[in-house]
């Protein structure tokens, strides 16, 4: 893969738990970056998809998509396998302890052990869109996820 500039990444923490009860832990040095984040409903979640990290796995461009799709390009898809392997989720905050770093979040579709890379306070203005098209295959989704 031939890239032009590279950058370094470092997780700010690692999401832990199980399914049914999960967290994000905020490495001790970013903890501070937590303050005010309580007072928010919801967050944006970056996260690194780590099993689909491997080189082989970034120098796929399109998918055959799991459901009734055509063969897609990745940039057209929530696909884990793509040239950088970053997860994007909405997620409800449900509690948020600057001190021990611990934000307890549902809707993180993130398995425990997964690098967060960063956290962004979930702004209505800015980060939903009023009208939006989709391509047939995806129509049926609904409009509104229930977080």
């Amino acid at each position: 893969m031939s890239m032009s500039n590279s950058y370094t990444i470092h997780p700010v923490g690692v999401v832990a738990g199980n399914q049914q009860d999960l967290r994000v832990m905020i490495h001790p040095e970013f903890a501070p970056a937590l303050k005010g984040l309580a007072e928010f409903s919801h967050c944006q979640i970056l996260w690194w998809i780590h099993d689909f990290a491997d080189n082989h796995f970034r120098t796929t461009t399109q998918i055959e998509p799991p459901y009734d799709a055509p063969q897609t390009g990745v940039f057209a898809t929530r696909s884990p396998v793509r040239p950088n392997p970053i997860g994007l989720s909405v997620a409800k905050i449900l509690s948020v302890d600057v001190i021990s770093g611990i934000v307890e979040v549902g809707g993180l579709d993130a398995y425990p052990g997964t690098p967060v890379l960063d956290i962004k306070a979930y702004f209505p203005t800015t980060d939903r869109v009023r009208h939006v098209t989709v391509p047939s295959w995806a129509a049926g989704w609904g409009e509104w996820t229930e977080l």
